[in-house]
């Protein structure tokens, strides 16, 4: 069944619930329950606030009242209290007590002693519990289940002073809460059964035309044409929010099918001749998948350490098409036919490769000056200057255009594909959207995307951002560097940001802004050809000279300060001092491959590992064993698997990341199910690989305590962990990344073609 055909029976079965009509009885029962449930919370919600404004309403009216008495008595007492012999004044308290709501009065005095109490003064109420002080005081006792309210005034005659108390029974108070808060019941139960059925009305109303125009946009759907005319003609809100999850229905349908999907290169490709029947696809990249060079004399095919590369290259092998790069190998022009191209790969070729050349000064300024000593440290926010100078600027612009080109040239029609890859392009999208307006062009960056703050700090800011938004769709790895691209957009651009839809319009021109997580290949085809994992533990150890009791940890990448390799070695230095029973029994391999050697930061990188490798092994040798083991060359990709297949534990100790996909290729290396990966949690890939070890790389004594729980952790969790994550890494693989990309491509080309027959239409019958 192709896709076409599970998406008509998708619509058939969504018209035929709305048809009936339990879905709508269903959803005013639910909307019933939730306007009864709704009632109910505010009715228990206020009703105990009605007692709460009652009770204070009381008892103020009770202090007043308990003042007003203690004022009008206050001479008498004073008088009585004062003469010798002393007055007696309970006969006077009697008569005050015949009021209501006076339960008793009373006098203490200086003493402490209670004197001329009435008859009802309750016995809980003595001198001792109520407070005596030089201003009047109130207190609430409890006397055999009911409340008193007690007022304490103090009183001076002459050499004479006490206190004259005033109680009042406060079981009237709560008759008073009960009748209120039943009446407040009463009228908010009114209240919601006369908004609710307004409510009902208005809903089922809105229902039955939104049923009418959904069944008429399905059916409209269905037969392949465009917005409905009921849906056209219906001004409500809802029924627009209709038209749009309609055309994002189709794309959500495949997707949600695709996470079940076993992606392959096989399933790719049905993709494309389902979905984009006869689409070119174009690749456009700075690094290339393939570099001949010259070693002894001889030509050297060799396949660059690059994550783009090893993202890319499997996904062309599905499609076909044509890949165009910087020819940056020594021996290139010698491999290349008379119009720079190339079938790749060697053995069994599947796409053309177009080579462009560059001199050694455009070389710097484009690829070291603009792009990596200004864009890359700008968006990985790695503490290194990011430096911008105004002739790298003008090269970078050039090479740009030079690429552009020769996309034109490559293309075989006026509507291609074109997939931009990375920073080095950010000009790109704009160059090509002016050459081939009808060129459908996704560009992923790679790297990080900064906050607007700091992307502010880059002179070509506007430049570089409307650029970008020549792009049909702009994917990043995570939404939160979408969000970031929305916020610099919204900030150094006159457009319009809809925030709902995630897109940017600019000059009329709408641009999609997507997550989609970068993947490897699955299986690997470096692991084709791999040994069983004891075999090349078994390799390793006799390569490095390790003993069989000897625990491995590996660094796999390029000499680049963002990938916290200086970290990492601090993190085994810190582990081995404080517990130097490792010494001798943990050995770290990094191995580096040199990367952008003519840039200071990093030659300088890599004088500083070797240093402090050097100092971490004279503090930490054991019995010759060096615990830090530096390999600084490029590695062929067997290699680097080879070494996965040995380690205990791989090490990602990214200071910041787009992706990172040597975590992925870890996880995928281990078919045994067993070892550890402890992954930054500033690499994008933690926001996936969560059954990590999950670390900070600025914290050097996290690392180390991260370390020794990944030296002791049993079999059993290592298989737990490692099994969640190679499902992951195994369902959402590199071609369903590229998957999602193309898909999406799919719905815009047909949401245009859809556009542009309704406007042809439109200005045929006008004529």
């Amino acid at each position: 069944m192709t896709t076409m055909d599970r998406l008509r029976r998708t619509w058939l079965v969504l018209a035929r619930r709305i048809r009936g009509s339990r879905v709508w009885h269903n959803a005013l029962t639910r909307y019933a329950a939730l306007a009864l449930a709704a009632a109910l919370i505010m009715i228990a919600a206020l009703a105990p606030l009605t007692s709460v404004m009652v009770e204070g309403w009381s008892q103020r009216d009770i202090e007043l009242r308990a003042r007003l008495v203690f004022r009008s008595i206050r001479d008498q007492v004073a008088v009585g209290i004062a003469v010798k012999p002393e007055f007696d004044l309970v006969p006077f308290f009697d008569r005050l007590a015949e009021d209501e709501r006076i339960q008793s009065l009373g006098f203490c005095t200086a003493q402490g002693q209670l004197r001329y109490a009435t008859k009802l003064l309750p016995k809980a109420v003595t001198c001792q519990s109520v407070k005596r002080d030089k201003s009047d005081a109130f207190v609430t006792v409890a006397d055999a289940g009911k409340r008193i309210h007690v007022s304490s005034f103090p009183i001076t005659a002459g050499s004479s002073t006490g206190h004259l108390l005033v109680l009042h029974d406060l079981s009237y108070i709560d008759d008073r809460a009960r009748e209120a808060q039943f009446y407040s019941v009463l009228a908010l139960v009114g209240v919601a059964m006369g908004l609710g059925l307004l409510a009902s009305a208005i809903v089922l109303g809105l229902m039955r035309a939104w049923a009418r125009s959904i069944r008429s946009a399905i059916l409209d759907a269905q037969a392949g044409s465009g917005q409905s005319a009921s849906l056209k003609r219906s001004d409500f809100p809802i029924s627009r929010e209709v038209h749009a999850a309609l055309a994002e229905m189709q794309f959500e349908r495949r997707f949600a099918e695709g996470i079940h999907v076993e992606w392959s290169p096989k399933t790719l490709h049905r993709l494309l001749k389902d979905e984009l029947p006869g689409a070119e696809v174009l690749v456009v990249s700075n690094r290339e998948p393939y570099i001949h060079n010259h070693v002894d004399g001889a030509v050297k095919l060799q396949i660059p350490a690059s994550g783009l590369v090893a993202a890319l290259e499997p996904v062309m092998r599905a499609c076909g098409g044509t890949w165009i790069a910087h020819g940056s190998g020594s021996a290139d022009r010698e491999a290349v036919d008379r119009h720079d191209r190339l079938r790749v790969p060697p053995a069994s070729p599947a796409y053309t490769l177009r080579r462009i050349w560059l001199t050694d000064e455009e070389q710097d300024g484009y690829y070291y000056g603009l792009a990596n000593e200004g864009l890359w440290p700008l968006c990985h926010i790695a503490f290194v200057r990011p430096v911008f100078r105004e002739r790298d600027w003008a090269y970078y612009v050039m090479i740009n255009e030079r690429f552009a080109d020769a996309i034109v040239e490559e293309a075989a029609t006026d509507a291609p594909i074109v997939l931009v890859q990375d920073y080095h392009f950010a000009l790109l999208p704009r160059m090509i959207r002016n050459r081939l307006p009808k060129a459908t062009i996704i560009t992923f960056w790679h790297i990080p995307w900064p906050n607007a703050e700091t992307f502010s700090i880059c002179p070509w800011r506007k430049e570089i951002v409307d650029g970008l938004l020549g792009s049909t769709i702009l994917g990043f790895h995570t939404q939160f560097h979408c969000n970031n691209f929305l916020e610099s957009a919204d900030r150094f651009m006159e457009s319009r940001i809809d925030r709902e839809h995630a897109s940017v319009t600019l000059g009329g021109h709408e641009t999609l802004i997507r997550p989609y997580p970068i993947s490897i290949e699955w299986p690997p085809a470096a692991l084709a050809d791999q040994a069983p994992v004891h075999e090349c533990r078994d390799a390793v150890r006799q390569r490095f000279s390790l003993p069989a009791d000897v625990r491995i940890a590996v660094g796999i990448e390029r000499f680049d300060y963002t990938k916290g390799i200086l970290d990492r070695i601090r993190a085994i230095d810190d582990l081995l001092t404080r517990q130097p029973t490792w010494c001798g029994k943990l050995v770290f391999i990094q191995a580096a491959a040199p990367t952008r050697s003519k840039l200071d930061s990093y030659s300088t990188l890599q004088a500083e590992a070797m240093q402090l490798a050097g100092e971490v092994n004279a503090r930490h040798s054991r019995n010759g064993l060096q615990p830090i083991q530096l390999v600084i060359r490029h590695h062929e990709p067997s290699e680097v698997y080879e070494l996965f297949r040995a380690a205990d534990i791989c090490i990602v100790s990214s200071l910041h990341d787009g992706m990172n996909l040597v975590a992925k290729e870890f996880v995928a290396a281990r078919d045994d199910e067993q070892g550890i990966l402890m992954l930054s949690s500033f690499a994008g890939a933690s926001r996936e690989l969560s059954e990590a070890l999950i670390v900070n790389p600025y914290d050097t004594h996290g690392m180390a305590e991260a370390l020794a729980v990944a030296l002791g952790m049993p079999a059993d969790e290592q298989r737990q962990r490692m099994r969640l994550m190679r499902d992951l890494v195994r369902q959402r693989n590199v071609y369903r990344w590229a998957a999602q990309m193309l898909l999406d491509a799919a719905r815009l080309r047909r949401r245009e073609q859809i556009t542009v027959a309704s406007a042809t239409r439109a200005a045929s019958a006008a004529e």
